[in-house]
């Protein structure tokens, strides 16, 4: 009997060491579990795919130490003495109710200190919205929409340009034209997805166009996602403004130049948001037919000698994507999201989400990935280092044309007909 008894106390004392042990090696794993909430499906899966490789190569040369590449915590390993990310991949397919939805399954089941996302604006008001309530961290790399930081919103940070600074560029872009090429530009079109991002785009578009004396002659909205934009397109052919802005992601702004060369028509001159026209994919899709749109860029290759930082990064990244496609305009502004986090929960010196996200505003932060080489926020979010330059694309490459100052290359104006190409 005591025999029995003896066994059954040695069994559970070897049980109950096995659990304290356990419990102290679980107690002492020191990671940071950061959600991603990308469109890995859908008609914006290219660009959702590179950004989603972006933010794992940032968390490589935050985990590990790389001495090769020339960015913060680059020559550590992890961030608060040891503590490595991990990350949680979600796809938000495009859709706002499953951005929505993974945001929620992220923070309550997961259990993610933080989310980067969405590309689309559409899905990020919402996404951000769920992580504003929960007083969660919500960092947005690339989605444009002005409205997301005029919510007062206190967890929301946005690291690129907004469409507002972009349509302001633009209008200068087009001012410049006039004023130093006589390019004798007077009437602008629009053409959106009918989205957060669309609908924003053209508001703030309009809003700069009609106060620096151009005339808006026609507005066209389609549903992402779209199948045929003939009808679309017919209607700024038979319109003819001098000037189109474009509003169009992923397929739908190839699907948009196609059906013009299908029309033989093209405006004098096309500006492009964060767009198809930033994706570098696309562009080799598209060909020569991709040539002499312009838009607003704040990372292609052509801007190595302004960015050096980029290449030693740019070649893990490429490790964990197709190795032919650089970083893009989109996809550099999630790393920054990831390494500016990083870097403010080791300047903090905590995990504590209110002291990370007062050190977040209460600091310039050293970026070598982002135009300009800073960041910095204001009340809302809004990074107001944000930067990017106009750029055209000529022989399939993004040459800088605008402020004249940073142009490498002169505005090939007007665009060049289809029948001449």
């Amino acid at each position: 009997m005591n025999f029995k008894r003896n066994f059954f106390i040695s069994v559970l004392v070897v049980f109950l060491l096995v659990g304290f042990f356990g419990g102290m090696v679980a107690a002492e794993e020191k990671i940071i579990k950061i959600g991603t909430v990308f469109p890995l499906t859908g008609p914006c899966a290219l660009a959702g795919a590179r950004c989603k490789a972006a933010v794992e190569t940032a968390a490589e040369i935050i985990n590990n130490i790389h001495p090769e590449c020339d960015v913060p915590l680059a020559n550590q390993s992890g961030i608060l003495d040891g503590y490595k990310i991990v990350l949680v991949h979600t796809d938000h397919q495009g859709k706002p109710d499953v951005g929505k939805t993974e945001t929620e399954r992220l923070f309550n089941q997961e259990k993610v200190y933080a989310i980067i996302g969405s590309y689309n604006s559409s899905v990020t008001k919402p996404a951000s919205f769920v992580a504003e309530i929960q007083k969660k961290l919500f960092m947005c790399g690339a989605s444009s929409s002005a409205a997301l930081t005029e919510r007062d919103f206190k967890y929301f940070f946005r690291f690129a340009p907004t469409d507002k600074t972009e349509s302001i560029g633009f209008v200068e872009t087009l001012t410049w034209l006039n004023e130093a090429k006589n390019a004798g530009i007077k009437t602008i079109g629009l053409i959106y997805e009918n989205s957060e991002f669309g609908k924003h785009a053209a508001d703030e578009g309009k809003m700069a166009a009609e106060a620096a004396g151009f005339e808006i002659i026609t507005n066209v909205a389609f549903n992402p996602g779209a199948t045929n934009l003939n009808s679309e397109v017919q209607t700024l052919k038979a319109k003819n403004p001098d000037a189109v802005f474009g509003a169009c992601l992923g397929g739908d702004y190839a699907l948009w130049v196609r059906t013009m060369k299908q029309m033989n028509w093209l405006p004098k001159i096309a500006l492009n948001y964060c767009s198809g026209y930033q994706d570098p994919m696309i562009t080799q899709q598209l060909g020569d037919d991709a040539n002499y749109f312009m838009g607003g860029t704040g990372y292609s290759p052509e801007f190595a000698e302004l960015m050096p930082a980029v290449a030693a990064v740019e070649e893990i990244y490429k490790a964990k994507t197709d190795p032919s496609v650089p970083f893009d305009s989109d996809s550099i502004q999630e790393a920054v999201a990831l390494f500016i986090l990083a870097q403010a929960i080791e300047k903090a010196g905590t995990l504590d989400i209110e002291t990370v996200r007062e050190t977040l505003y209460a600091n310039e932060w050293e970026s070598p990935l982002s135009m300009g080489g800073k960041v910095a926020f204001i009340a809302g979010g809004q990074n107001v280092k944000a930067m990017s330059m106009k750029t055209q694309l000529q022989n399939g490459a993004y040459v800088r044309v605008f402020p004249p100052e940073l142009a490498t290359h002169e505005i090939i104006y007007p665009m060049v007909p289809w029948d001449n190409r």
